[in-house]
């Protein structure tokens, strides 16, 4: 005998515990500027008006939830909505806008009471495992030691400072000499190496002060994966509460602070002659090359990001190149970005993309030449441990080693993931669109 499933228990959908509704994502890129949910671990969930209407009608009749007539209560929330947006919306379309997207979202519950589930962003080339070191209070404490070096006087100061250490060390040191010199002691090579990541440290405190200073909070401190690298972050996502000034000053505030590094050891070398040094500048003014690269996601690509008010650039990848390789009409998510900032993708996109895949192939051609040199590298540290060789330089020899095996995974790492990006765009495009699902169905 078939038996059936009682009918869930119809409650009225209420913000999830620790969500805040931030407001409107300012200086965006979007013909229809989307607004602002922050979900307890902090992530920010990007929303359409209409939908922010209904989670902010949601949590402003959340006293009703508690009532026996869930159904009056919807439709009061309805009404709300309905006179904020201009258009008529039901208490039924209430339910399917909570069920079928806030509530994946983790922004609301289940109209069965159910909570949302835990959402965790998963961005393409994405900083993995993550280890928070430091928690908010140390950052907000930190960063407030630092902040005012944003100021406009002391910043002009400070860059000019920048400017002329470089200058000076850069003009007039001689780089290969210190070099040669730096090579022959391992004790050099470890302390440059230790100010390199000295440098890495100091340049997350900068863009939390800047956080700080442009009046949010900065998150916690602590260090990950970015492909196979080990890398420091700073969670500065509060930073989208600000217009695109203060993003911007959030994003260069990094290579800022590593431009101030940079003049400490170049005092430090007026001061003691010592050339390791000079090796360290070089090897911070590396660090800032790299970070102003828009290709991956470092500083430059959050530069670029903010420039055009679009936060997540990769993701139009796809569409681009279907639109421009395979003559596809442009999605909505192109057609959802205002004309500028459409063309400005599109033209990161085109030349990215190219950039990326001549990179890797560089990259590939030396393979072989790095795999020799690993190879080497391991036999000749083997050789100088059974003669007897020094802890440090035995130290110093196995981070080379690191050094040098660390690009072949993250060149392995990069083309598995395009590989299968690919494969699922295939995929995809051989199914077709799927169906959206339609209330009442």
């Amino acid at each position: 005998m078939a038996t059936t499933r009682p009918a869930a228990l119809l409650t009225l959908p209420v913000l999830a515990e620790g969500v805040e509704l931030v407001g409107e994502f300012k200086n965006s890129g979007y013909r229809e500027p989307p607004q602002l949910v922050c979900l307890p671990n902090r992530q920010l969930v990007r929303l359409p008006p209409l939908l922010f209407l209904v989670a902010k009608a949601l949590h402003e009749h959340r006293d009703l939830a508690r009532t026996a007539d869930i159904e009056t209560a919807l439709d009061r929330v309805a009404e709300a909505v309905s006179r904020e947006a201009g258009a008529r919306l039901t208490g039924e379309q209430v339910i399917y806008l909570a069920d079928r997207k806030l509530a994946p979202l983790g922004v609301t519950t289940y109209s069965d009471g159910t909570a949302p589930p835990v959402v965790k962003a998963d961005p393409f080339l994405g900083l993995r495992f993550r280890i928070a070191v430091f928690p908010e209070s140390v950052t907000w404490f930190v960063a407030g030691l630092f902040a005012w070096l944003f100021r406009p006087v002391v910043l002009v100061l400070t860059l000019i400072a920048v400017v002329s250490a470089e200058t000076w060390v850069l003009a007039t040191r001689s780089m290969s000499t210190a070099l040669q010199h730096a090579i022959l002691a391992p004790v050099s090579i470890l302390l440059i190496m230790a100010l390199g990541v000295a440098s890495c440290a100091f340049h997350e405190i900068g863009h939390a002060a800047a956080c700080r200073y442009g009046g949010v909070r900065p998150g916690v401190m602590g260090c990950g994966i970015y492909l196979v690298w080990p890398a420091f972050y700073t969670d500065i996502t509060e930073s989208y509460r600000l217009g695109r000034l203060g993003r911007l000053r959030a994003d260069l505030a990094g290579v800022y602070f590593n431009g101030i590094f940079v003049v400490a050891l170049t005092l430090l070398y007026v001061e003691t002659g010592f050339e390791p040094l000079l090796v360290a500048v070089l090897y911070v003014n590396l660090e800032i090359l790299q970070q102003l690269l828009p290709t991956l996601r470092f500083d430059g690509y959050y530069i670029m990001s903010d420039l055009v008010g679009v936060p997540d650039l990769f993701k139009y990848i796809g569409p681009i190149l279907r639109r421009a390789l395979l003559l596809r009409r442009a999605d909505t998510r192109l057609n959802d970005l205002k004309r500028w900032p459409q063309i400005f993708v599109t033209m990161w996109v085109l030349v990215i993309v190219p950039v990326m895949l001549f990179q890797l192939g560089l990259i590939s051609t030396q393979v072989p030449g790095l795999i020799r040199m690993d190879w080497r590298k391991i036999q000749g540290l083997a050789a100088e441990a059974a003669h007897g060789a020094g802890a440090l330089q035995l130290i110093a020899s196995g981070l080379q080693i690191v050094l040098l095996v660390l690009p072949l995974l993250g060149l392995a790492l990069i083309l598995f993931r395009m590989l299968r990006g690919a494969v699922r765009m295939a995929v995809k495009y051989v199914n077709g669109p799927t169906a959206e699902p339609v209330p009442g169905a």
